[in-house]
């Protein structure tokens, strides 16, 4: 019996010593629905510092809307909204008329004209007619994603519920949704189709906005009772505060989503502000707290005043900062327009890449948008813009990827004049070969230098003068990304100068890799 109750105790004692100590296990914290709470939250984890590029596409029932549009004609973006302005566009904002020059725009908009043009009044044919022809005859989810991962990116997926308010997923909570009308389940297939190529999966969600969007559907025309879950309870122009219901009714939508589909980020456009605040720290708490529960961190990117800056990842709408923030923010842009539009011109990949390496350098990501074609396939110029950037990132990687700001951003002629929302609409900024923007690596003695644009003749980098004490450290070796050939360089109280390359490996921004001599110390009786 003694030698019994000894072998008990060795095996409880052995269990004891093998398994870690409760209060030595890492707590998992329990966010609740208030701010100091959420500001617990690691907003910004590693794989999105990490990841820098990612994708996002806008498709749905509206990009139908335009196939057949007159060439040169401008069309809003926004057609379930301006398809019902026979009288004027409506300002949004304030919902009253457009004034242009001190005149009252009081002329149909294009985007009514050309809705009763390809469908009729759209008393009779309204938005959700447009819904009921929903056609993805052409989308292939595996297509995507592999062209995704081609082009380098790190995270993808899909709007998955825009202004429309027509859900991109087999919803329960709306009939008004992909697998009803089109019979598929886009975000199913697209996250697992992305998952499997290694990215992370994004959704975005644009749908706080829909309270705005169809007021004027109530203006032009009586809505049936039935199809408010559509196009929201009878509502002014001007009424900037949504009912209960439909708070209800967009948490609803999230929360399906949210357990359906364990997206890695969720990705909010504007408006939301406008939503009581006791929704938007539910949403908070209840996605961070289902992260903890699948094992993953997850990210959420707001604009605005959503949410305060210490608990999502702030995000700039077709712009950026003009120097470096903290913390680690995100641009969404697009090479067009942000649906499919005929006759469309996209941006060029040396354009997108300079963008690309300014947003790195000042501790950002860049979320691109893919426009498909309405049938769900991908524009052949899309495709080759994407293949580009991979290419570029194929050999420039090692600079993007991973990497945190340096000591400075950069230098050149070329910059911002101011940082925010849609700077990028002042017009394209082009940068020369003077301009160079600095990233750093996990390796302490070695950082990135990526000149914008190729170098006829030697270039100087004044940051790096000896003359200045911005890098203290001597300079070892410098290679070109991408390159075997020697770089041939000096460092002078004037800057770094290095010599053109005979051939560089890219046709863009290049990159080169610069390692310094470890800095050391003498210790007590040590020689100099």
């Amino acid at each position: 019996m003694r030698i019994f109750w000894f072998n008990l105790l060795f095996l409880f004692s052995g269990c004891w010593a093998c398994c870690p100590h409760t209060n030595d296990l890492k707590p998992v914290e329990h966010f609740t629905e208030d701010w100091a709470s959420l500001a617990k939250a690691n907003s910004t984890p590693d794989w999105f510092r990490d990841a820098k590029f990612g994708i996002y596409t806008h498709w749905g029932p509206v990009s139908a809307v335009f196939e057949g549009g007159k060439e040169g004609q401008y069309y809003d973006g926004w057609h379930g909204m301006f398809m019902y302005c026979n009288k004027g566009r409506i300002d949004w904002q304030t919902g009253k008329p457009v004034v242009r020059n001190g005149v009252m725009d009081t002329f149909p908009t294009s985007n009514y004209q050309l809705h009763v043009e390809k469908y009729g009044d759209p008393a009779q044919y309204g938005y959700k007619y447009v819904i009921e022809q929903f056609n993805p005859s052409g989308y292939d989810p595996e297509e995507w994603a592999a062209l995704f991962a081609a082009s380098g990116a790190k995270f993808a997926g899909n709007v998955a519920m825009h202004h429309d308010n027509f859900a991109m997923w087999d919803s329960k909570v709306t009939r008004w949704n992909s697998v009803h009308y089109g019979g598929v389940d886009v975000s199913r297939t697209l996250r697992d189709a992305v998952e499997a190529k290694g990215m992370r999966y994004i959704a975005s969600f644009h749908h706080a906005f829909t309270w705005k969007y169809y007021a004027p559907a109530h203006q032009y025309t009586t809505i049936a009772p039935e199809d408010y879950d559509l196009y929201t309870e009878p509502h002014a122009l001007d009424d900037n505060h949504p009912s209960e219901r439909f708070m209800n009714e967009w948490w609803a939508k999230l929360k399906e989503f949210i357990d359906q589909y364990q997206p890695d980020m969720l990705w909010f456009d504007w408006w939301l502000e406008n939503l009581d605040e006791s929704y938007r720290k539910k949403l908070l708490a209840y996605y961070y707290n289902k992260g903890q529960e699948w094992g993953k961190e997850v990210a959420v990117c707001y604009k605005e005043s959503t949410f305060p800056k210490e608990t999502a990842i702030r995000d700039y709408e077709r712009g950026r900062p003009n120097q470096p923030r903290n913390p680690a923010w995100l641009t969404d842009t697009s090479p067009g327009a942000w649906f499919y539009r005929p006759h469309t011109q996209f941006k060029d990949a040396n354009e997108l890449i300079d963008v690309l390496v300014d947003i790195v350098s000042k501790n950002g990501c860049m979320l691109l948008n893919v426009p498909p074609n309405p049938d769900g396939t991908i524009p052949q110029e899309m495709k080759d813009l994407l293949l580009e950037i991979g290419h570029w990132l194929q050999v420039n990687g090692e600079a993007i990827y991973s990497t945190r700001p340096w000591t400075v951003f950069g230098e050149g002629p070329t910059r911002l004049a101011a940082g925010g929302h849609k700077v990028e609409e002042k017009g394209p900024l082009r940068y020369t070969a003077e301009d160079i923007r600095f990233t750093k690596g996990t390796n302490e003695d070695e950082f990135y230098l990526l000149i914008l644009d190729t170098p006829k003749d030697a270039i100087v980098v004044k940051t790096l003068a000896t003359a200045i004490g911005v890098l203290n450290n001597d300079i070892l070796d410098i290679d070109l990304l991408g390159s075997d050939e020697m770089v041939v360089w000096n460092r002078t109280p004037e800057g770094l100068r290095i010599q053109p390359a005979k051939n560089y490996p890219t046709e863009y921004a290049h990159a080169y890799r610069i390692r310094l001599k470890t800095y050391e110390e003498t210790n007590i009786g040590g020689k100099l």
